[in-house]
């Protein structure tokens, strides 16, 4: 079951603190870049759950942040429909294909459900990138953004729409954490841990498999939804498979089942991506030789690096109190 500790809690107040600071201080650039950030970890929030605690490595949720785009995109531009009925809308389309893909393919294992997720992934973008109802190769533009005057939000404002994507990565946060807390997340913990036990016990391993992908698919299909509006356009980039690598690699590279990891992970990502691109186009050399580091570090990445050295710190502390008190009750006795 997911918990949270000191360290988590401390690196989740720390990260909202430095988001909510950077979103009211900084200019045009900073705010596209903060907003950047929001979205990715949205994504990899999205993938940690399935893979970091149901072992379900999937390539296809960049697809599926690609599908909640879209939808929106349909919903508001060709369905007519308003915003926040359109975002609801792309939420709930995104799921329920995110059902299907992982009810399809819970019964694979391994490099197997890789692959399989991969295909459903590439599929959808070639569907997408000749359909010309979905705009073909040109995609789609106009997307427009959710009308929040009523409460004196205007989220054309580039500010507005960056504390706005906070506030709905906070929640998605939240809804993960439910979710793994829950019985089907400890369901899911107990299947990724020891499937065939899970079954003679019982349990619909599928059901819990294809439930959770959905759940999972729902807050992708926010993100995606989220993009769109960030850009007021989409095309079929946005589901190539490279999307999903970048995702997995951040997931990996922050900390895979610890949810705050991936979204620190986020936040390295793309500020390295655009601090290193100004001086080389070779950035992704550079981030690939950190992962590597990480990977041959056998750390479970930055994050859980920091961890393991917290928690090797305190236990130390705990065996010298221990000693310590051994020792006074030893001249007590004496």
């Amino acid at each position: 079951m997911f918990q949270h500790s000191a360290l988590r809690y401390t690196a989740l107040i720390l990260l909202a603190v430095g988001a909510f600071a950077q979103a009211v201080t900084a200019g045009y650039f900073g705010l596209e870049v903060l907003t950047e950030i929001l979205l990715l970890a949205m994504l990899v929030l999205a993938l940690d759950m399935v893979a970091g605690f149901g072992g379900m490595v999937s390539l296809c949720h960049g697809a599926l942040m690609g599908v909640g785009a879209y939808a929106y995109a349909i919903l508001t531009t060709k369905a007519g429909l308003a915003p926040p009925v359109a975002l609801g809308g792309a939420i709930a389309v995104t799921g329920a294909a995110a059902w299907v893909i992982g009810a399809i393919g819970a019964r694979a294992h391994g490099i197997y459900f890789i692959m399989a997720t991969l295909a459903f992934g590439q599929m959808a973008y070639s569907y997408l990138f000749e359909a010309p109802f979905f705009g073909g190769d040109d995609g789609m533009g106009g997307i427009p953004r959710i009308d929040l005057s009523l409460i004196g939000l205007d989220l054309n404002d580039s500010r507005s729409f960056a504390l706005f994507c906070l506030a709905l990565l906070g929640a998605a946060y939240g809804a993960a954490v439910l979710i793994l807390r829950s019985g089907l997340g400890r369901s899911l913990t107990g299947v990724m841990h020891n499937e065939q036990r899970m079954r003679a016990l019982g349990l619909t391993v599928w059901r819990v498999k294809a439930d959770v992908f959905g759940l999972s698919g729902m807050i992708a299909g926010l993100a995606g939804a989220l993009a769109a509006q960030h850009v007021m356009y989409i095309s079929p980039g946005l589901l190539a498979w490279t999307v999903s690598g970048e995702a997995l690699v951040v997931v990996i590279l922050g900390g895979l089942g610890t949810l705050v990891g991936p979204m620190i992970g986020a936040a390295a990502f793309v500020i390295l991506k655009h601090e290193v691109s100004n001086v080389t186009s070779h950035w992704h050399l550079v981030v690939g030789v950190l992962l590597i580091a990480v990977v041959m570090s056998r750390a479970n990445g930055l994050f859980g690096w920091i961890e393991a050295r917290w928690g090797a710190r305190l236990e130390r502390r705990l065996s010298d109190m221990t000693r310590k008190s051994d020792a006074e009750e030893i001249t007590t006795d004496a």
